[in-house]
């Protein structure tokens, strides 16, 4: 049975206490101080990822592909061997703020070089602690297993050359999911100048979740974006963000709503803003 892309507290709480010697914990939090509150304090078992080290290749100039291009898949086929996650590991992820955003985009890349067991863990790392779930400040052992083989990255994704080409095409729909004053072009905390692609939709990603941090259910995302996408076509749907993290959340909510997960642009607005191509703003 396809495991459904995000698990509820209940849910892993039971997996948990089934003891599976298969599973892998994953904690993505990104953010200044991420590594070093893994440090003092985890989900027990839990295994850190760098949002730079091990779900990017940052480049030196962001307008390349933007601020975190995704590894070649050999060097992504190895960072999983380095964390110890196999064809058959059931891989869980959590982060510890936003809604998962840094766990969705683990989750999109392991489920874009098709592996089969992934899931994020919703509420994150406060939740399930609150829940109960046992914390450690252990160094934790990291199974031994062989190369993870990749083939290919099976979900699609555009490059700016496509977005441009197809950006103010009304048979093509591109969703902006970054916070509304970045898309209006109010203020720009992260990338070089404010603002959007021309012709991009606003829907930000925190409006995938509830007043508590926790996702939508699959029946309220599926009525959200139902009317939304309803007249494209899978194919000519585009999701960005800032650097093709927060994205990757909005993908997650079509696949938790049971659609089928549109194309991802990667470099986002970080490269977007620093092609020379036109910006548009709603100051």
């Amino acid at each position: 049975m396809k495991l459904k892309p995000i698990i509820t507290q209940e849910a892993f709480k039971q997996l948990i206490a089934s003891q599976p010697t298969n599973l892998v914990l994953i904690d993505a939090s990104n953010h200044a101080t991420a590594r070093s509150n893994y440090e003092k304090e985890h989900l027990a078992g839990a295994i850190f990822v760098d949002a730079n080290e091990h779900l990017a290749t940052v480049g030196s100039d962001a307008s390349e592909g933007g601020r975190h291009p995704l590894p070649s898949i050999d060097k992504f086929g190895r960072i999983l061997q380095d964390l110890g996650i196999s064809k058959t590991s059931h891989v869980v992820i959590y982060d510890d703020k936003n809604g998962g955003n840094s766990a969705a985009r683990f989750w999109w890349m392991l489920s874009a070089a098709g592996h089969e067991k992934v899931q994020v863990l919703d509420g994150g790392y406060q939740a399930t602690v609150k829940a109960g779930v046992p914390t450690s400040s252990e160094v934790e052992p990291i199974p031994e297993v062989g190369l993870y083989t990749i083939d290919r990255w099976i979900l699609p994704q555009v490059t700016i050359d496509e977005v441009k080409a197809h950006s103010e095409d009304t048979d093509y729909l591109v969703i902006d999911v970054r916070e509304p004053n970045r898309y209006k072009g109010i203020t720009e905390p992260i990338d070089l100048v404010a603002g959007h692609i021309p012709g991009a939709i606003n829907i930000p990603f925190m409006s995938n979740l509830d007043e508590h941090g926790y996702f939508l259910p699959p029946d309220m995302l599926r009525a959200k974006y139902q009317e939304i996408i309803e007249n494209f076509d899978k194919d000519k749907i585009i999701v960005h963000c800032g650097s093709g993290v927060t994205a990757c959340h909005t993908l997650l909510s079509l696949a938790s709503a049971g659609f089928d997960i549109p194309k991802l642009y990667v470099g986002s607005w970080s490269e977007w803003s620093r092609s020379g191509y036109a910006i548009a703003t709603e100051k």
